[in-house]
């Protein structure tokens, strides 16, 4: 969708069972508005049990597309860039608290539901910038043509093996812990979501995952798709097909927004706002396996 900004975006997703599992656990949201430069993707990959992981990632991004669809107020409109940064990183925290909160609720009325839970990953464009919030494994991209760039690290106890060197990227990849995740939605009344924020000055593509992808799909294997397949908003049916012609072991989700502007700035690759909140002071709530 383009409008007088001169920045145009086009959003797709889709979720898919998968070849192994009986049940779909993930939820997706996305939406480009007709009238203004915002989109949004919201993915959430539960755990938790038959219908318990599914019944989490719902709330989740049932409860944070419905806030995103009404951030857009005249009040909102008429702030500075600033002032609207700082509404959708507050938005954003109050939200996913909200949604945390009704996750917990949930289990309390639903007893057998009671190890239920969620990852989440969401990106919200608004003008030129992105906001990325995630919790646990679920992924965010950024790819242009200066390559492609994680923006997210998982919360998971093979990222913390790596992190301390004790495991190599390669070995995480068929470790036996690769979907133990150290931080989820709906386990502790207090949730740490990591947020950032980037400006975006090039032609890009953003991409949401849940791990049913990124368990086939390395760095280089995303960029070969994005890079290949026209138009971008196709891609996510290439990329579930190629997962479940893999083995489509866990359920697949991804989500995609194209961004690009009427006018080019020289610089190619997007450039980051020191803006990444909670990354040290999370408090940890425990290793989770799904």
């Amino acid at each position: 969708m383009s409008n007088s900004s001169g920045v145009r975006l086009v959003v797709n997703g889709r979720t898919d069972i998968g070849q192994v599992r009986d049940e779909n656990e993930d939820s997706i949201r996305w939406r480009a508005d007709p009238n203004h430069p915002f989109a949004y993707v919201v993915i959430a990959d539960g755990m938790g049990g038959y219908s318990g992981g599914a019944l989490a990632s719902r709330i989740t991004v049932d409860t944070l597309s419905q806030s995103f669809d009404r951030l857009l107020t005249p009040t909102f409109l008429a702030c500075t860039p600033d002032q609207q940064n700082l509404m959708i990183h507050a938005s954003l925290r109050s939200t996913i608290k909200q949604a945390n909160q009704s996750i917990i609720d949930a289990k309390l009325e639903n007893p057998q539901f009671a190890h239920m839970g969620t990852t989440l990953v969401l990106a919200l464009i608004w003008q030129s910038q992105i906001t990325i919030a995630h919790i646990g494994d679920s992924r965010a991209y950024l790819w242009s043509l200066g390559g492609i760039a994680p923006l997210t690290k998982d919360h998971s106890v093979v990222q913390e093996m790596i992190d301390a060197g004790s495991l190599t990227e390669e070995q995480a990849r068929v470790s036996e812990v690769r979907n133990h995740i150290t931080r989820a939605m709906g386990v502790a009344e207090d949730v740490e979501p990591v947020i950032r924020t980037m400006n975006l000055n090039a032609n890009s593509v953003v991409l949401l995952c849940s791990d049913g992808l990124s368990e086939y799909f390395d760095d280089a294997a995303l960029e070969q798709v994005l890079a290949t397949h026209r138009p971008v908003s196709e891609c996510c049916s290439r990329f579930i097909a190629e997962a479940n012609e893999l083995g489509g072991k866990d359920n697949i989700s991804v989500g995609l927004i194209e961004f690009s502007m009427a006018v080019q700035p020289q610089s190619h690759f997007p450039g980051s706002i020191p803006a990444s909140d909670g990354e040290d002071t999370t408090i940890r709530q425990g290793r989770f396996h799904r």
